[in-house]
């Protein structure tokens, strides 16, 4: 047995720990579950109520639970399971899951004793940790609310969540991080001190804590002063914040509550068919984003499985040596992840010899099939051992039950291609208003209708508003999962939430008749043309990475003008930062290989209009149109941009999701020369 649990030292973190850990008397099942009283389903206030959206029987009639309601029941049951893997001085180590809750408890004495304040936030600024877990536990149970920051936020944006959430304390995860908050420092009245999880802080000063410092701040708190705020904590208050990454304008600060977190992460792992103490997954992606942060603490904890911690670099390619060590069970990718891993694989069997090509593309045939027609084809357990078992080891994902794929869309070329491999990747569908997940596809059937998201949880509704001919709607979503309010913004709110508590996504979607939801588009990034025709950009930027593979991103114009154009950027590698350079990728040096072009930069593709690559992608597109449902709809015009959009860039949000507005703004000079130089040949 190789799994993770073997080789992990469960003593090692006590022993190198200073904190001295004591038993609590856990009694969770004694717990009755009191609401506070409340009038409306949504609030904006940070302490105000909301009253639940329970159902009368069935998913959604649940009993309400706070967070440490549910931390306790998994404590008495698994308490000694591993909760928490890690990497500490290089050394493999872990946490039980009754250390992991004696180190929430420690911290929130800590914070109780640095003066957090209720209903005020504990802002959490740096990667994935344990430290940033505790932080986040320990937060809300002392009566705080915990609040992520992303790690690529300017000073300045650093600033506005702290101050709008009235933050007290702001755990940072290094010097880098600590130098914006210091930056920030005098703009955030609230702030009573910063706490550094790694390293020592290099500066001295009274409000600056090392982990092990803050940690032994609340020793002499009395576990009866933790307990009666612990005990004043009601499932339908908030408890957690998530800043929405707004493409224009500020964040919005999404309220969730303990109802919310606890209610979806336990209906989740229902829909996952999750098995107590024995899901293992890993924690890489953005904490401050809703996905990662109900799954990795909060749907792990409804069934005591053990997250792996990776490593920070984890999205510049160190991601599959933590898969391969701990072999998850579970795994959730961002579309741009799936992407990585085909291109990587494409790249590699690129160089495979003609037998072993011909051999792959057998068994993909083979493996879709099987995964389209949910039959078992002739050939099927041969694929499986030479192709399918291999390929599932080298990427870590040999033990992978679910493989998720949220947060943007993804294309169906990549989910045949895993399809093809026999690693089905379900689509999960939601948004940060709905605690995460609201639609979601798990099952074998269920593959047969992608690029469906899958049915809604049990215990939620959708509705389409207003509907077109083809049955296209706003998506609007109900249940236990919808949020309580945006932080201070009543107006943004109103937006958001009907009268009758309906939460509108901008969405638009389609049934099927068996009940399958189908994204259609996005009604803030539909493109109406000069002439009002309603075009989603997505489908048609989707067909033309598709047609040609050396194009990376690809964002479709024409909103309020005569025709359609599209700024192209080409795939290259990207530096340690994760900013694009000038040298191709390798499968764009492929693509210019068989193209008989000997270019391996991107400035030498675009110095000389490189005519072959450009003829290229012009076939790319005339395909592209040939499908087009209205001239309307045809690209006619398109510009090779000089370099590839990024996250550091700021052309792509923390979920790698296209940003539009900006783009549009960075571009505008571009957006002009293309739509002059049409305008002189009318």
């Amino acid at each position: 047995n190789s799994s993770p649990h073997c080789f992990l030292t469960l003593n090692y973190f006590l022993e190198t720990n200073l904190i001295e850990l004591r038993e609590v008397p856990l009694t969770a099942a004694s717990l009755a579950t009191t609401l506070s009283p409340a009038e409306q389903l949504w609030s904006t206030r940070r302490d105000q109520a909301v009253k639940l959206r329970m159902e009368g029987s069935g998913p959604g009639s649940e009993a309400p639970i706070t967070i440490h309601q549910m931390f306790l029941e998994t404590v008495e049951r698994f308490g000694d399971h591993p909760a928490l893997v890690f990497k500490k001085d290089g050394q493999q180590a872990s946490m039980t899951w009754r250390q992991y809750y004696e180190q929430c408890r420690a911290a929130a004495k800590s914070f109780l004793q640095l003066g957090l304040e209720r209903y005020h936030g504990v802002a959490i600024l740096g990667f994935n940790s344990p430290e940033w877990f505790i932080s986040d536990l320990g937060s809300i149970f002392a009566g705080g609310l915990a609040t992520g920051i992303y790690t690529t936020n300017s000073p300045e944006a650093c600033q506005y969540v702290a101050a709008n959430c009235e933050a007290n304390v702001v755990v940072v995860e290094n010097q880098k991080q600590l130098d914006k908050i210091l930056q920030v420092k005098d703009q955030l009245p609230h702030l009573k001190a910063i706490v550094q999880y790694r390293g020592e802080p290099q500066q001295k000063a009274p409000y600056l804590y090392s982990w092990e410092e803050f940690m032994k701040l609340g020793e002499d708190v009395p576990d009866e002063q933790l307990d009666a705020v612990i005990d004043s904590l009601r499932a339908n208050e908030c408890c957690t914040l998530i800043y929405t990454s707004g493409t224009t304008g500020n964040p919005k600060g999404v309220m969730l509550s303990h109802d919310n977190m606890t209610w979806t992460a336990r209906t989740a792992s229902v829909v996952i068919k999750a098995k107590g103490g024995v899901e293992v997954l890993v924690s890489y992606l953005p904490l401050s984003h809703v996905a990662a942060q109900l799954i990795d603490i909060f749907v792990c904890m409804s069934f005591a499985g053990t997250t792996v911690f990776a490593e920070p670099d984890a999205l510049k390619g160190s991601l599959v040596n933590t898969l391969k060590e701990a072999r998850p069970t579970l795994f959730l990718g961002v579309p741009r992840v799936w992407e990585k891993m085909q291109e990587r694989m494409k790249t590699v069997g690129a160089k495979a010899s003609p037998l072993r090509k011909r051999v792959a593309d057998w068994a993909k045939s083979i493996g879709l099939q099987y995964n389209q027609k949910n039959a078992v084809p002739w050939g099927f357990m041969l694929a499986n051992n030479l192709v399918f078992k291999k390929v599932r080891e080298a990427l870590g994902l040999d033990r992978c039950r679910v493989c998720l794929s949220g947060a943007a869309p993804i294309t169906k070329d990549t989910l045949e291609y895993f399809m093809s491999l026999n690693i089905p990747v379900m689509e999960v569908y939601g948004m940060s208003e709905s605690s995460g997940p609201h639609t979601v596809a798990v099952s074998i059937n269920d593959y047969l209708f992608l690029p469906s998201c899958g049915k809604v949880m049990p215990g939620c509704k959708t509705n389409l508003e207003n509907p077109d001919a083809d049955g296209n709607g706003e998506i609007c979503f109900w249940g236990r999962n919808v949020f309580m309010g945006y932080l201070n913004m009543p107006d943004k709110l109103a937006d958001a939430v009907d009268e009758n508590g309906w939460l509108h996504s901008g969405d638009l979607g389609r049934n099927d008749e068996r009940d399958f939801l189908y994204i259609t588009g996005r009604i803030k990034e539909l493109i109406i043309t000069a002439g009002g025709e309603n075009i989603p950009p997505v489908p048609i930027e989707d067909a033309l990475k598709a047609e040609v593979p050396i194009i990376s991103n690809a964002m479709l114009l024409g909103d309020k003008l005569k025709f359609l154009s599209m700024m192209l950027t080409l795939k290259c590698n990207m530096d340690d930062n994760g900013e694009p350079t000038d040298e191709l990728s390798p499968e764009a040096l492929d693509f210019c290989q068989q193209h008989g072009v000997k270019a391996t930069k991107v400035s030498e593709v675009l110095a000389n209009k490189e005519p072959a690559i450009y003829k290229a992608i012009q076939e790319g597109v005339d395909r592209v149109n040939a499908r087009a449902t209205s001239n309307a709809q045809k690209v006619q015009k398109w510009v090779v941009l000089e370099r590839d959009f990024s996250l550091p860039g700021g052309e792509l949000g923390p979920t790698m999701k296209l940003r539009r507005p900006i783009v549009v703004k960075m571009y505008q000079d571009k957006i002009n020369e293309l739509y002059a130089v049409a305008a002189e040949k009318q």
